[in-house]
């Protein structure tokens, strides 16, 4: 049986209609947040810190009070993505889980248990700086509209490789993004850096509107003050009416002068074993 052709006029309706949900796909997605949590991973941690630490991050996507603090936003949603970093002598950064759009409370839970269920690489070397400057390079990847964009490093220590921190913190900020920090202090300085680590991050590391650090002195802290610092980095808040220009106390450069240098042949890349959590 022969069917009678549509009438010209469906045929144009139906093309419209295509073309107009390609454009709604194609469109970016609204977020409150655009999130890159930059975590280190070198050697100066143990396994059992990195382990903590990774704990820390996978607890507080888990938590109630990041889904609440995830759904009072404007559109009730962010965009995150979660890095660990190492060294500039050989540069490394891994993308351990890509950006992932969560809104409802099984979207954050599906990127805890993503995270909690990928190696922990470990790696020479401290840089900040490649930190910063990858993670900043991230925001143009991902198919999202975001109200604020924020960089949160965590690390047990200074700048010891690659470019200067100051000027990767730099470059971010006049592009609008926040840089927030989460020093891991718990040794003392090491006697050739010239200042606590929180207050290395104070004045050298963390920048832009809102800026803020919560250091970690304890390892019974991870949990709590990880998520203290994700729900408060969700939340946001108004920017200074009148912001004071702080007053530098640390001298930033002097890591990169006593460190920065490759040394022996650097070791490969490589995972603790069990790390699954």
């Amino acid at each position: 049986m022969r069917y009678p052709k549509a009438p010209w006029f469906l045929s144009i309706l139906a093309m419209g209609l295509l073309t107009s949900a390609s454009a709604w796909h194609s469109a970016p997605i609204e977020v409150d947040l655009a999130l890159v949590l930059a975590v280190d991973v070198s050697t100066s941690m143990d396994p059992d810190e990195q382990n903590l630490q990774r704990q820390g991050y996978v607890e507080a996507f888990r938590s109630a009070m990041v889904h609440q603090a995830v759904h009072k936003g404007t559109v009730g949603r962010i965009a995150v993505t979660y890095v660990e970093w190492a060294g500039a002598h050989p540069r490394f950064q891994n993308v351990v889980v890509p950006w992932t759009i969560l809104e409802k409370p099984k979207d954050s839970i599906t990127f805890a248990e993503r995270l909690a269920h990928a190696p922990i690489y470990r790696m020479a070397g401290t840089s900040i700086s490649e930190a910063i400057a990858f993670s900043l390079s991230l925001f143009s990847s991902g198919h999202f509209l975001a109200a604020r964009r924020v960089i949160d490093i965590s690390g047990d220590g200074s700048n010891n490789q690659g470019a200067l921190v100051t000027e990767a913190r730099d470059m971010a900020i006049a592009q609008g993004v926040t840089i927030n920090g989460l020093p891991i202090a718990l040794r003392d300085p090491d006697q050739r850096e010239n200042a606590t680590l929180d207050a290395y991050y104070r004045d050298c590391v963390i920048g832009g509107p809102n800026a803020f650090m919560i250091p970690v002195r304890a390892r019974g802290q991870f949990l709590i003050e990880t998520r203290a610092k994700i729900v408060r980095e969700i939340a946001g808040g108004p920017e200074p009416a009148q912001p004071v220009r702080k007053v530098t106390q640390t001298d930033c450069d002097t890591s990169e002068s006593l460190w920065d240098d490759p040394g022996p042949d650097p070791h490969t890349p490589r995972h603790n074993a069990g790390q699954s959590l």
